[in-house]
C-alpha cells in the first residue's frame, strides 16, 4: 500500500470525497461505520475523523470549535449532530474538553463505558480526599438526580450563590470524565443539557458494565483501525493512552496479533498495524 493508497482510503471512509453527509440518515450511517469522530479538528491532530468534515464532505478551510461561531456549516452540523445525541444513536465522551465534542455511535459506546465508565452507576458520587469528585460535582449530581435533565442555565439559577461558569464547567467535566452524566441536548438560549448516563441510555450502561476491560479494548482496537485503515502502533497507543493505561493497549495488540485479527503492512516504508484482510478462496472450478 502506498501513502496516496491510504490517505485516498480514509478520504473515502471519512466522507472527504464530496459527498456530504446532510440528512439525519446519512449522518447515522457516517458514525456508525467509523465508529468514533471529534465534532471539529483537534489541535495538536489526532488521527481520527471529525462530524463537521463529513457533514461538508471535504477537509478544506473546517472550522475549529474557537471559530465554529462564525460559521454557519459549523451551526447546521451541530444541529444534526444534536438530532443524534437526542435519538440516542450517538453518545459523547468526555476525551479531551467539552467544547469539541468527541462522538461515539450507539453500537460503540457500551465498550467506552467498560473503560471510562463506574462499575456501579447508580450509587452517587461522593467528595473526599481520594475521589475524584468535589462537594459540588456531587451536588450537581443530586440535583440532576432529583430534577430530571438541566441546562448549564437552569444548573447556574439553582445553585445559585455566585457560582461562576469556569467552576460549574469544573464539576460537570468531574462527572463527564467518569460518564455519570451525558449532554442530552443543546440549544442557544439554555446550552447545553445534562441528564445521568444510566437513566438516559440504561441499555448502553447495562452492557458496559458487563464488559471486561481487555475485552472492550481489544474490539475498540479494532473498530478504530477499521475506521482510520492502517496506523503506526504508537500513534494507536497515544490515542487509547488517553482512555487506559499503555501498558494495558500493549495487551490488546498483542492479543489481537496473536489472533492474527490484526496483521502489518508497510505503508511508505513505515510499519503499520491493519485488520487482516480475509482470506480469498479460490473455488476449484475456477482453476484451470
Amino acid at each position: 500500500m502506498t501513502d496516496l493508497e491510504l490517505q485516498q482510503l480514509r478520504v473515502e471512509k471519512w466522507r472527504l470525497d464530496g459527498k456530504p453527509i446532510q440528512t439525519i440518515e446519512a449522518a447515522r450511517g457516517f458514525l456508525e461505520d467509523v465508529g468514533m469522530c471529534f465534532m471539529y479538528p483537534q489541535r495538536p491532530a489526532l488521527l481520527v475523523p471529525t462530524f463537521v468534515g463529513a457533514f461538508v464532505g471535504s477537509d478544506d478551510r473546517l472550522p475549529e470549535w474557537q471559530h465554529a461561531f462564525k460559521d454557519p456549516r459549523a451551526a447546521q452540523a451541530t444541529e444534526l449532530m444534536v438530532r443524534l445525541l437526542r435519538e440516542k444513536t450517538a453518545f459523547e465522551a468526555n476525551l479531551l474538553e467539552e467544547n469539541n465534542g468527541f462522538l461515539v455511535a450507539a453500537s460503540v459506546f457500551p465498550y467506552f463505558y467498560a473503560l471510562m465508565g463506574e462499575r456501579n452507576p447508580k450509587l452517587p458520587p461522593r467528595p473526599g480526599t481520594r475521589s475524584p469528585y468535589s462537594q459540588l460535582a456531587c451536588d450537581l449530581y443530586a440535583l440532576i438526580q432529583n430534577e430530571g435533565a438541566l441546562s448549564k442555565k437552569k444548573l447556574l439559577e439553582q445553585l445559585g450563590g455566585g457560582l461562576s461558569v469556569p467552576a460549574l464547567d469544573k464539576a460537570l467535566a468531574e462527572l463527564w470524565s467518569k460518564l455519570r452524566i451525558t449532554r442530552v441536548d443543546y440549544s442557544e438560549s439554555e446550552g447545553s443539557v445534562w441528564d445521568l448516563l444510566y437513566r438516559w441510555a440504561p441499555d448502553a450502561v447495562k452492557e458496559g458494565v458487563q464488559l471486561s476491560v481487555p475485552e472492550a479494548l481489544s474490539a475498540l482496537v479494532s473498530k478504530y483501525l477499521d475506521c482510520v485503515i492502517a496506523v503506526e502502533p504508537a500513534e494507536l497507543e497515544t490515542f487509547f493512552g488517553r482512555f487506559v493505561a499503555r501498558s494495558k493497549v500493549k495487551e490488546a495488540l498483542n492479543a489481537l496479533l496473536a489472533a492474527r485479527e490484526l496483521s502489518f503492512v508497510h505503508v511508505a516504508g513505515k510499519s503499520m498495524l491493519q485488520i487482516t484482510p480475509a482470506k480469498v478462496v479460490v473455488p476449484r472450478s475456477a482453476v484451470p
